[in-house]
């Protein structure tokens, strides 16, 4: 399956990181990149919007300069996520400075991104978009993107309901091109299963909220490393479109995670609100399903290499079951 040029030999794991907002800061996304994983923050997250030529040139700054320093080691590209919506009235802004400074990959949400597509291919950039259904993933296709985010059931924030198997299953017969794969992957063992359905990417992004360089809350941390499947709630209430969320973030603000009023679709304002009086990230915390494989609050390099040993575990298991020798079999016939 196609791997975009741009991300040859320079991965250590076949991985993104997701863009958190608020929680993903020029460090978080350095670390993720010197792991070799690619790294990413949502454009939003640098306040005022002057910060963010500033964040950009410190991550290649810093990128660069470790690259030089360790010329054998795989240092993967950043990404910088854009909301393709109405109420981002940045977007404009935020493309052009990403176009100025080249940024490697841009990642798309909510709509159809024709227009950032068109800038990022203007000087060799890919474009990562988000997808909940193939309604949305081939019209992103059309606008010509090189990749689809499949923003599964289980995945945090904005998730989607289908299953992984269902929606990767679809869009694969459809789509030649980059997919990557979100819903609950918080250990190596679902990365290697998310490239064994098809995938070429796995697309993480709760597993790296509880991690020393992750700008969260040392609360918010902790109660991922609490939680299980069980508390994640799925309600549209607080930015108007459905996502996952902790229920004891919720609890915490005074409301029922049991009893959730739908939000309000036409006053979604991410960041500022949305349809509830708490304010989502900020007091409202999204996690995604995998939180039960979050026991502990590592650096980002000894995360990404625990997720690399448990990846090689994973595939060595299936090697010893002889599901490889199986496989190779079935081929044969």
């Amino acid at each position: 399956m196609p791997m975009p040029s741009i991300l040859e030999d320079r991965l250590t794991l076949p991985v993104i990181a997701a863009p958190l907002f608020i929680v993903s800061v020029p460090e978080l996304v350095i670390a993720q990149c010197k792991a070799g994983i690619v790294g990413s923050f949502p454009a939003l997250n640098a306040r005022p919007k002057e910060l963010l030529e500033e964040w950009i040139v410190a991550i290649k700054s810093e990128l660069s300069a470790y690259q030089k320093a360790h010329p054998g080691r795989r240092v993967a590209p950043f990404a910088v996520n854009q909301i393709a919506h109405a109420s981002n009235d940045r977007l404009e802004h935020d493309v052009e400075v990403c176009v100025k400074h080249r940024v490697p990959i841009m990642i798309t949400s909510l709509r159809a991104p024709a227009g950032v597509v068109k800038a990022a291919h203007s000087y060799g950039g890919i474009v990562l978009h988000d997808v909940i259904n193939l309604r949305h993933a081939m019209k992103a296709a059309e606008e010509g993107v090189d990749g689809l985010i499949l923003v599964c059931a289980g995945a945090g924030g904005h998730a989607g309901t289908l299953s992984p198997f269902a929606l990767l299953g679809e869009v694969r017969q459809r789509f030649p091109g980059t997919i990557a794969l979100s819903g609950a992957i918080a250990n190596g063992a679902s990365i290697l299963a998310a490239q064994a359905m098809g995938a070429d990417l796995a697309y993480i992004g709760t597993r790296f909220v509880a991690t020393h360089e992750a700008n969260a809350q040392p609360e918010y941390k902790k109660m991922l490393v609490d939680a299980a499947a069980s508390d994640i709630v799925y309600s549209s209430l607080f930015s108007g479109v459905h996502g996952n969320y902790l229920a004891p973030s919720i609890t915490a603000a005074g409301l029922d995670p049991r009893n959730l009023p739908e939000g309000d679709k036409s006053k979604m304002s991410f960041g500022s609100g949305g349809s509830s009086k708490s304010r989502v990230w900020r007091d409202i915390w999204g996690a995604g399903q995998g939180v039960g494989s979050i026991a502990d609050v590592p650096s980002i390099a000894e995360c990404v290499a625990r997720l690399r040993r448990e990846y090689v575990a994973a595939f060595a298991e299936l090697a010893s079951r002889n599901l490889v020798g199986v496989a190779q079999a079935a081929a044969a016939e």
